[in-house]
């Protein structure tokens, strides 16, 4: 029993990608003016306005806006987030760079058109180690569906 809630959370854990998906910028690019009929998206997971924005702040700053320092900066602040951001579902990625926007008032698409790197999205591998949350921000924490689903299973097993 013990050893099926392990293996679906092993399960879970595996299917985590170490990259942030090129579709994030797309909430960037379009700006406010996007709107998605019929397709309600969910709130974000993270509570994105307690995040630590100084992060992409104080290494990104205009006029020039050095691609090098802006995107490792982004990075640092974003792939810590990369699951929450890259669940198109939700509006994690387009209340993101909402703050960022807010905070460093950043032209629109500045991330989206400086920060490429391959055909997978931005190459998170240098942040596997770090923790969901080093950026001193709070995360509504949710059970993921499968260990929902293995608990209804183990469930399900004792009761006949």
């Amino acid at each position: 029993m013990v050893r099926c809630i392990f293996f679906f959370l092993f399960v879970s854990l595996a299917f985590s990608s170490p990259f942030i998906s090129d579709n994030i910028f797309e909430q960037e690019s379009v700006g406010s003016t996007y709107r998605s009929l019929l397709q309600a998206k969910t709130s974000c997971q993270t509570n994105l306005e307690l995040q630590n924005y100084t992060i992409i702040t104080s290494q990104c700053k205009g006029p020039q806006f050095p691609p090098k320092q802006c995107c490792d900066a982004f990075k640092k602040f974003a792939c810590p987030l990369r699951d929450n951001l890259n669940n198109l579902e939700s509006d994690c990625a387009s209340t993101m760079f909402s703050y960022i926007n807010l905070y460093g008032r950043y032209p629109p698409g500045l991330f989206a058109s400086q920060c490429r790197e391959g055909k997978d999205g931005l190459d998170c591998a240098e942040f596997d180690n770090l923790k969901l949350q080093k950026n001193t921000g709070y995360t509504v924490r949710s059970l993921s569906s499968y260990l929902v689903a293995a608990i209804c299973f183990v469930l399900l097993i004792q009761m006949f």
